[in-house]
């Protein structure tokens, strides 16, 4: 068995219990004679290393014919989770050995030369077949890059926050799912040089709903990009992950790995983005061509509890833009000069 004990520290008895659920659940369904398998996300680096992201489960089987069909969020769910699992990485003939999170979450920073764009990486776990990824590769003259909120920024949500990640996680599927208006042409208009700008989506959806995020996104004709989710569950020290803190790790993560891009923000008024948006400009000034909000309408406003946005943008010395869909948001910022004009 891959799994390993939980390492020795101090942990929030809920999060050790969930562990411990998780192992009985994967005690039981080795016993059925399921067998584990590695669910990829999209990754990114730079070329010297790649941020190589995935998910080690115990899937139950699929019928004959149905890999494609539509798959329900609540399946991704159902799947056991290897926490700890020993994961054999291939990145251009060379192996790396890494060991997944109590959550089976591979996240992980490894050493390669790869060419700009995007390449192939393999990922096996115990011996199973390996399961192919992609990671977008940034040149090193690359200086402008895009990173865009999916919930109500990408996607249509419409319900209350609280019901939200349950909702899209356990009930709908990708065809159900809408698209915000516009919102595909626009970041289409941002990333021209598909071979070149790097596309991030930052969400704080979970790591459970990323197969259904890709199919969704290529559905609906965005541009290929590296998904950065979070994990469902307890913390060390908490009883939830927070998706604030995720998003601002990651922001000031993605500024200190690409020192010469300048990124292009996309959130809105209804998830901290723009509070977020406004605290990474002030904090990284030289690390954002500009920013642009989507504003929620009042029905979707009261569902996501209220607004977020800041009045006072003035220390970010930025073009900082607002609107209600992706079509609002391309003309103003080709108006202040972001988009070149048709």
């Amino acid at each position: 068995m891959a799994s390993s004990r939980t390492p020795r520290t101090k942990v929030l008895w809920l999060a050790r219990f969930e562990y411990r659920f998780h192992a009985w659940r994967e005690r039981r369904a080795r016993g059925r004679g399921h067998h584990p398998t590695v669910s990829t996300s999209p990754g990114y680096g730079s070329q010297e290393w790649v941020r190589v992201l995935g998910r080690v489960l115990i899937v139950p089987p699929t019928r004959q014919g149905a890999e494609h069909a539509s798959v329900r969020g609540w399946r991704s769910y159902a799947a056991v989770p290897i926490g700890y699992a020993q994961v054999t990485v291939t990145i251009d003939g060379a192996t790396h050995e890494v060991v997944t999170d109590r959550g089976g979450v591979i996240d992980t920073v490894l050493p390669a030369r790869l060419a700009p764009g995007w390449q192939t990486v393999t990922m096996s776990v115990e011996r199973c077949d390996p399961v192919e990824t992609q990671v977008f590769i940034v040149a090193d003259d690359v200086g402008f890059g895009v990173i865009c909120d999916v919930d109500d920024t990408v996607m249509v949500t419409a319900l209350p926050r609280p019901f939200l990640a349950a909702w899209n996680s356990f009930v709908v599927d990708e065809h159900a799912r809408q698209p915000v208006p516009g919102m595909a042409v626009l970041l289409q208009r941002l990333t021209p040089d598909h071979g070149r700008a790097p596309m991030i989506y930052l969400s704080t959806g979970a790591w459970n709903a990323a197969p259904t995020l890709q199919r969704f996104l290529q559905r609906h004709l965005f541009p290929t990009g590296s998904l950065l989710l979070t994990d469902w569950g307890p913390t060390h020290d908490r009883w939830f992950r927070s998706g604030r803190s995720h998003k601002q790790e990651n922001l000031r993560r993605l500024a200190r790995e690409f020192p010469r891009i300048q990124w292009m923000l996309i959130g809105d008024d209804g998830q901290h983005d723009d509070a977020l948006y406004t605290e990474f400009t002030s904090e990284f000034p030289d690390h954002v061509t500009a920013v642009g909000i989507r504003r929620l309408s009042p029905a979707e406003a009261v569902l996501a509890g209220g607004r977020t946005a800041v009045n006072d943008h003035s220390a970010a010395n930025v073009p900082w833009v607002s609107g209600e869909d992706g079509a609002a948001l391309l003309e103003r910022l080709t108006e202040v000069g972001i988009i070149a004009a048709d």
